[in-house]
């Protein structure tokens, strides 16, 4: 069974740092494609990064710069760090798996607030 927890939300001014973690049992981070998202009521969840299993990275313009997403495969984890941070990255982030299959395995999310 796949279960991902996250963890490392908060409440920040804007300008400040926040570094979230995902931490992963049932299947090895480094053999998955890993990725954040994130979602604020009313609109659709959104890709924030993902890292792949040759260890590759990719973001969206939004944060490129400004997020950098890491993994430790010896803790099976996964890591966000969210520097320079707006208001507008006030979101629930997600920590996301997806396995060889194309099946997604979610955690519940970790509230992100910026304030300006």
């Amino acid at each position: 069974q796949v279960q991902l927890v996250e963890s490392g939300g908060g409440s920040v001014q804007a300008g400040g740092s926040l570094r979230l973690s995902c931490s992963v049992s049932g299947r090895e981070v480094r053999t998955s494609t890993m990725g954040w998202y994130r979602q604020v009521p009313g609109k659709q969840r959104e890709v924030v990064a993902f890292i792949f299993r040759n260890g590759g990275t990719s973001y969206p313009d939004s944060v490129r710069g400004r997020f950098t997403i890491s993994r430790d495969n010896a803790g099976n984890a996964v890591f966000l760090q969210m520097n320079g941070l707006k208001p507008e990255d006030t979101a629930v982030y997600f920590c996301s798996l997806r396995n060889d299959d194309g099946i997604a395995y979610w955690g519940q999310g970790t509230q992100v607030t910026v304030s300006v």
